[in-house]
């Protein structure tokens, strides 16, 4: 049985930083891309940062030097660190985990965590 289970979320301050981790079980973790996604109330879900397999990374651009994704392997878990959070920040986090199978892709996702920037 597969899972991705999300922690870290939170209430911050704006300014404020959280480590949001996402720990996968089920699944061969170092093959597949692992992707953070956050969803605002009335938005769309908008895909933030992505580590692939040989650790390249990309960003949406307005969290470019805020934000920064990581993953370690061998505890099947991937990170997503957050500095200068802003209220626009405010959002429920989910991390997604993605492999380009032969017959199409293979997807996961997690339950998400709340992360709530306020003052």
């Amino acid at each position: 049985q597969v899972q991705l289970v999300e922690s870290g979320g939170g209430l911050v301050q704006p300014g404020g930083s959280l480590t949001l981790s996402c720990v996968a079980s089920g699944i061969i973790f170092q093959n597949f891309a692992m992707e953070w996604y956050r969803q605002s109330p009335g938005e769309q879900r908008e895909l933030v940062a992505v580590i692939r397999p040989n650790r390249n990374t990309e960003y949406k651009e307005s969290i470019k030097g805020r934000f920064t994704v990581y993953r370690d392997n061998d505890k099947k878990t991937a990170y997503l660190q957050m500095n200068q959070l802003q209220p626009e920040d405010t959002a429920v986090y989910y991390c997604r985990a993605n492999f380009p199978g032969v017959y199409g892709t293979v997807e996961y996702w997690g339950q998400g965590t709340q992360v709530t920037v306020s003052s």
